[in-house]
């Protein structure tokens, strides 16, 4: 890992067990909750792994606090207003040809937005498995060309297209051509959390 993707996982770490001590949860307790093993939980803990977007996204619903609230810095009750300067946002995503996916900007509970800055490069695909039920999708190309893939339906998008889908099944995102591809993304997911909190978790 890199200085920048140690710093963060270190973060995510610290977050991940602040969280989980909170609720007086056991490490078994969390790896149930969210469906991932006791062992990845630790590593995620300890700041040992750079976890996947799938993995992030099973822990923070599983906490109920949402992906952003796994990577920005905690909130402070009076501020309203959050900006996040070029460059600053959390790269949760690395290609192996370069491409990188950065999550800018987040919403807190419950209702959930997250907007992301994606770049692939040629060549580049990457698959997300259903989110919760619910969730939306919303993005516009801003360079390139682009493949989306949901469930078994295509989409083949330009520079300027936007497409919105339900990301609660199997989707992909793909640059099938010879030169980068670059696109804004909105994610929506709403009652993150309610369902732990109506089980009296």
């Amino acid at each position: 890992m890199d200085a920048e993707t140690e710093t963060l996982a270190l973060a995510i770490g610290r977050r991940v067990r602040d969280e989980r001590q909170a609720r007086d949860w056991t490490l078994d307790r969390l790896a149930a909750e969210a469906g991932v093993s006791r062992r990845m939980i630790v590593n995620v803990e300890q700041g040992a792994v750079n976890p996947s977007v799938g993995t992030l996204l099973r822990l923070s619903d599983a906490l109920g606090i949402g992906l952003p609230a796994l990577v920005e810095p905690r909130a402070v009750a009076s501020d309203l207003v959050k900006v996040t300067r070029h460059g600053a946002g959390a790269a949760l995503w690395s290609g192996e040809r370069g491409g990188r996916g950065v999550l800018v900007a987040g919403t807190e509970t419950p209702d959930v937005v997250e907007l992301w800055d994606w770049t692939l490069e040629p060549g580049e695909r990457h698959a997300s498995e259903a989110h919760s039920t619910g969730t939306r999708e919303l993005l516009q190309v801003l360079d390139g060309e682009l493949v989306i893939e949901v469930g078994d339906a295509t989409h083949a998008l330009a520079v300027g297209d936007a497409l919105t889908f339900p990301g609660d099944v199997d989707h992909a995102y793909a640059n099938t051509a010879d030169r980068p591809a670059r696109f804004s993304l909105a994610v929506f997911e709403p009652g993150v959390g309610t369902t732990h909190r109506e089980a009296g978790s």
